[in-house]
């Protein structure tokens, strides 16, 4: 008996000198440490989980830093401009989607077993995107005074050719982050990621200063720009070279990889379609003021859903690798991404008061609600962006466009009926109530899609 409790009373090898009775609070903090250490070695042999953590860290890392970037753009801007900017911010990330052709994810997808191909696959997608991101920025300016007569200050000739040029440049840093995270290189997509939001924070404080009246666009411009020389010199002197010494010989694109984008592209332009839209149906139907609340709170809120589209893409590429190790991966990636979503969520709905006022009084008056709403929503989104990511591993095309389409009409679809309504209130619950319309079917027939063996493709 005594040596039992001397062995019981030992931490890490080490005597306990707690003079509490058994069990003490040493050995729970023994234990934790050990199932600490266990998890980290398990996840550091996991590809999956490993990548996914990187990814999710920028993700999350960026928006903490993207919500500093906003904290100053409140502080040394006015509502109103700080509404008027994120909807020019929002309408160049749609155009860039427009033109991009969501060839970001075809990299993720085709990049892993591209081998002596990489370069070249890598350059005509910059091309593809650059060139047609550019053009849809052209049309929108063009149709500026019927859609949005209120970004009318984007039609001088300097600012028209600065967001023809950010918005096409928006589609290569999406892109360079599909060619990298394809490419296992997460941890330069982290780099990237940080290096883009210190420098658009840097920027901003210099054009604040000088009373840059367009601050907050030309630090976003800057930044993107700064970002872009700095990757691509990392990609395509390392990166892509490094992948093609270690397979010289390489998977040849499919016949079918034109379809698959094509596919893929419809599928995220709805999405896209989604985030961009809503900030325009609230400026035009509330003010620039109440579409500044309702931007800071997505910014947010929308930090879960890419943190999980972000661990995502790691599955994608496992997937790749491995497809007979799909469905595996995927419960993995559900049961993960869930646990983590859901602990963010709960720290969100009871610090949302206090994380709105950063941004001052009136954020967390107007935005408090909506942001709860929208973070709930996050959990349904988990498995939402799991069947999607299967869907795309196995080239299922017409669940990868269906799924997005159908989020995108319900969340705009009760957006227009509620908002009318319940004001800002309104628009979280139309996206929690379209999240889980769609979250429910696939819960239901989650054994058939998960386990639904690979096509055969050409």
């Amino acid at each position: 008996m005594i040596t039992d409790f001397v062995s019981r009373r030992t931490t890490a090898g080490r005597p306990c000198s707690c003079p509490l009775p058994l069990p003490c609070e040493c050995s729970y903090a023994a234990l934790l440490r050990a199932r600490v250490r266990a998890v980290t070695r398990r996840t550091a042999g996991e590809p999956l989980l490993r990548n996914g953590h990187i990814l999710a860290a920028s993700a999350v890392l960026s928006a903490a830093l993207g919500s500093l970037f906003w904290i100053f753009a409140t502080r040394w801007y006015s509502a109103e401009t700080v509404g008027t900017s994120y909807a020019a911010l929002s309408v160049a990330a749609l155009m860039s989607g427009v033109g991009r052709f969501n060839l970001g994810d075809v990299l993720v997808r085709f990049v892993p077993r591209a081998g002596r191909h990489t370069r070249r696959l890598v350059l005509r997608c910059y091309a593809i995107s650059g060139g047609l991101s550019a053009l849809a920025a052209c049309g929108f300016l063009l149709l500026i005074p019927v859609v949005a007569p209120s970004l009318d200050f984007l039609r001088s000739p300097l600012l028209a050719v600065a967001f023809v040029v950010a918005t096409a440049g928006y589609s290569i840093f999406d892109l360079q982050d599909g060619a990298l995270t394809g490419l296992r290189r997460t941890g330069w997509v982290l780099g990237e990621n940080m290096l883009f939001a210190a420098a658009k924070a840097a920027a901003l404080a210099v054009c604040a200063a000088l009373a840059v009246g367009t601050g907050i666009l030309t630090s976003w411009a800057v930044a993107l720009l700064l970002s872009i020389v700095v990757t691509n010199s990392v990609l395509f002197r390392r990166a892509i070279p490094a992948h093609q010494r270690a397979d010289r010989t390489g998977a040849p694109m499919p016949r079918r990889l034109m379809r698959y984008a094509t596919a893929d592209y419809l599928g995220k332009l709805a999405s896209i379609t989604t985030y961009a839209v809503l900030p325009l149906i609230v400026l035009a139907q509330l003010g620039a003021a109440q579409n500044a609340y309702y931007s800071l709170a997505w910014i947010i809120a929308d930090t879960f859903d890419i943190a999980v589209f972000s661990m995502g893409a790691s599955l994608v590429v496992e997937g790749a690798h491995r497809p007979d190790r799909l469905p595996e991966l995927a419960r993995r990636m559900l049961r993960h991404a869930g646990l983590l979503v859901a602990a963010a969520t709960a720290v969100v709905v009871a610090a949302a008061p206090w994380i709105l006022g950063l941004f001052g009084p009136d954020y967390a008056a107007h935005g408090t609600p909506v942001l709860r709403l929208m973070a709930i929503a996050s959990l349904p989104t988990v498995l939402i962006t799991v069947a999607i990511d299967v869907a795309r591993v196995r080239r299922n095309l017409r669940r990868l466009i269906g799924l997005q389409v159908a989020h995108c009409v319900l969340v705009i679809g009760l957006t227009a009926v509620l908002l009318p309504v319940y004001g800002l209130t309104g628009v979280g619950l139309a996206w929690l109530l379209a999240c889980c319309a769609v979250a429910v079917p696939l819960l239901l027939t989650m054994p058939r899609w998960m386990k639904a063996p690979e096509r055969r493709t050409a």
